[in-house]
């Protein structure tokens, strides 16, 4: 696929992906969103990516919804809406459940889709003149996509005080809260997601895609399909050609193969 929207970019084992609509301030439209999705279907299928950061042109991050697109939406019957807001909770929930660790960096602001677009990332680096708001319930809205997500990543209490009131978040209260992992000067961002890059590249591939799958499914079961899933997860990492790199490694004072 040609992008309109986005740019993906691959060095090496890290690959991004841009939103690149720098003057509507990188709101969705329903091409943005076919083309996220695309993007996040063909880098998971590149076996040597171990780094996944998304990142966007401009001032802004993500401002949400495009107007001109939900305009077009107001016309249109239940069927196609439901059509068009499936496809938005298919690209978070791609960027979600994707393979290898993920990285929002973001600036400026994020608005509705945009926070839901970080929320799905594993880190979010945000710079300290960032602000995040949940805005859809002042145009009679809910932020029902994203919901999901941002409720795992803050909690139900959190949520409802955000969600309920559409109030703007600081990056400082974001991190408070959470939502956000580092919060740093924007001339300082790149350094901080790549020291995050660098972490996530000297530990096993195989371990950091297993552990987010790990993340995703524990929480969801009782104690006693945990014991079990647990168990039998790092009984077979022990014995996988990755795990025992990784121990004779550590055994033998040496750094990892992929650890390079």
């Amino acid at each position: 696929m040609k992008y309109e929207t986005i740019k993906k970019e691959i060095a090496g084992p890290v690959g991004r992906i841009v939103l690149n609509r720098p003057r509507v301030h990188n709101a969705f439209n329903d091409v943005l969103i076919a083309e996220v999705f695309d993007a996040l279907d063909n880098l998971s299928k590149q076996s040597d990516l171990r780094v996944l950061i998304i990142a966007a042109e401009g001032s802004t991050f993500c401002a949400g919804a495009d107007f001109h697109w939900m305009g077009k939406m107001v016309g249109a019957d239940f069927e196609e809406n439901l059509d068009d807001s499936l496809k938005l909770a298919d690209m978070l929930a791609a960027l979600y459940r994707f393979p290898r660790p993920t990285i929002a960096r973001v600036q400026g602001s994020a608005f509705g889709g945009g926070v839901g677009v970080a929320a799905c990332c594993d880190i979010v680096v945000a710079a300290e003149t960032t602000v995040f708001s949940f805005s859809e319930v002042r145009i009679g809205l809910v932020p029902a996509c994203v919901s999901p997500f941002v409720i795992r990543r803050i909690g139900e209490g959190r949520a409802r005080e955000y969600f309920l009131t559409g109030e703007r978040i600081t990056a400082q209260r974001a991190y408070e809260i959470g939502f956000v992992n580092k919060v740093v000067p924007e001339t300082a961002l790149d350094d901080a997601v790549n020291s995050y890059v660098q972490h996530f590249l000297s530990c096993g591939p195989e371990a950091l895609s297993v552990c987010k799958r790990m993340l995703e499914e524990v929480p969801q079961m009782p104690l006693a399909e945990a014991r079990d899933y647990t168990a039998n997860m790092i009984a077979r990492l022990r014995i996988s050609e990755e795990g025992l790199e990784g121990m004779k490694a550590f055994l033998e004072k040496r750094k990892p193969a992929w650890n390079v």
